[in-house]
């Protein structure tokens, strides 16, 4: 099923019992981060929340942890709530071989509904901002897609960047983003500046919740987002054309922001509690000038809770990272498996493959780190065999436990790039990467004594199958 717009897919959860209404009054610090926060620790089941009784807000109307468990990702993806996490990833790559997909354009986009322009944009009285940790600078969209085009060919459809990117409210008509320099939009920027012109963008709020996902996702410079979320979606995905820019943005959206990165400007961004889960301080980012706000009548404000994972954020950027990374590095190395990259939005990756000869491992992984992704976020790569699954921890701890030899099969890169936002890097932006080969050497490595291993039974898997539904029946 094909969602249109977020307050579909919110119809659907609430009958899905993935939607949590929360009736009773509540603050909006601390208590909507909070409970936020608190769904990410529930597990995999976790609902999304629905607020419209905040303190101080006469008619809010809030979604948190839409995206937040496996079942509302199934579910965003049209899949039963119980499908399997790799079995998610599996239909994912499957759906990336229909791309591309043109998109639909329609006309009556429910955000025309009501507008500000000019002297009389004012987010505040549109938006019921609120603060996501308590450490923040101030009130943040981080939800939101944001689209740019090439200044030097702008006609390219598939060259207008859909993209997520924190965004720090800071006036009622300004913002702050911060564009990774890894990151299109940051590219779209530099071209913009370095002909002293300001960047147009359009900010989009609500959306579907394909959009949502294809935002955040690693592709090529010239594919296009709406194109990949036809393909996910399995028809194609409803666009309108932006009236002050001109831009392609999603039909649905709650909210729509008009305006441009003014250039050469620059003013302190943060501290925001990032996914990495550690706060990234004050930098001087560019500003965002709105000049046209689009929204539909009593919006709905959708906001994502980020800090230490598993937060909404995992779940919403886990296979949107895994399947380009292994499109990528399948299409240069058919023996690859599968990839698991969902730790911290990629900052590790285990990836299962065959072997051509020894030492293929180690370039599987040196090829993962310049993937459009791994340039600025894989810092550890761990290479395991083809019948070892990376979704499956113990599996993954057993290779390193009895396969690495610390001496040959580890590999730290010094100097390599990475997103700012990493923690553990020095300077900011800078950091070594480290491979671990953790699987069986063969010919011409004839290192260590690997010649008789256990294999699972033939009957097992079926046996697997079957326990789990004996398993089910019983508990009824």
């Amino acid at each position: 099923m094909a969602y249109d717009d977020l307050r579909g897919f919110l119809s659907t959860l609430e009958k899905e019992g993935q939607l949590l209404r929360i009736t009773e009054e509540v603050l909006p610090e601390p208590d909507l981060a909070a409970a936020a926060n608190a769904a990410g620790r529930i597990g995999d089941g976790a609902p999304a929340l629905w607020f419209d009784n905040v303190k101080g807000f006469t008619d809010a109307r809030i979604a948190l942890n839409v995206h937040g468990s496996w079942a509302n990702h199934a579910l965003a993806l049209g899949l039963p709530k119980h499908t399997p996490v790799k079995e998610q990833v599996e239909e994912f790559a499957r759906r990336w071989d229909a791309f591309p997909v043109a998109p639909e354009r329609r006309e009556d986009a429910p955000w025309r509904e009501n507008t500000q322009e000019g002297d009389d944009v004012d987010l505040f009285s549109v938006l019921p901002l609120f603060r996501l940790n308590d450490g923040d600078g101030g009130f943040y969209l981080d939800k939101a897609a944001v689209v740019s085009r090439d200044p030097e060919d702008p006609g390219h459809f598939g060259k207008q960047n859909v993209g997520t990117y924190r965004l720090q409210v800071i006036g009622r008509n300004r913002l702050a983003i911060q564009p990774v320099p890894v990151h299109d939009i940051a590219l779209h920027l530099r071209t913009a500046e370095e002909k002293g012109e300001d960047l147009p963008v359009a900010i989009t709020l609500g959306n579907d919740p394909v959009m949502a996902i294809v935002a955040g996702m690693p592709m090529g410079y010239d594919q296009s987002e709406y194109e990949m979320a036809g393909a996910l979606r399995g028809a194609p995905a409803p666009i309108a054309t932006a009236p002050l820019t001109g831009f392609d943005v999603p039909w649905g959206s709650e909210v729509v922001i008009e305006g441009v990165i003014e250039s050469r400007k620059r003013q302190i961004e943060g501290p925001f509690g990032e996914f990495t889960g550690h706060y990234s301080g004050g930098r001087r980012m560019p500003v965002v000038r709105i000049d046209r706000v689009s929204y539909r009548t009593n919006p709905v404000f959708e906001s994502l809770y980020l800090g230490m994972p598993w937060t909404e954020c995992d779940y919403l950027v886990g296979p949107n990272t895994c399947v380009p990374l292994l499109k990528q590095l399948r299409a240069e190395f058919p023996e690859v498996q599968a990839v698991n990259a969902m730790y911290t939005h990629g900052l590790l990756a285990v990836i299962s493959t065959r072997k051509r000869y020894g030492g293929f491992a180690k370039a599987v992984a040196m090829r993962a780190m310049t993937t459009p992704h791994g340039l600025g976020y894989i810092t550890t790569v761990i290479v395991v065999d083809e019948d070892v699954d990376p979704f499956d921890l113990p599996q993954v701890m057993w290779a390193m436990s009895s396969k690495v030899n610390p001496a040959d099969d580890v590999v730290v890169l010094p100097n390599l790039s990475v997103v700012e936002l990493a923690p553990a890097a020095q300077p900011a932006g800078l950091t070594s990467k480290m491979i671990i080969d953790a699987t069986t050497p063969v010919h011409p490595d004839a290192r260590g004594n690997f010649s008789t291993p256990t294999k699972d039974l033939p009957e097992a898997k079926d046996w697997a199958a079957r326990l789990q539904r004996l398993l089910s029946e019983a508990r009824g």
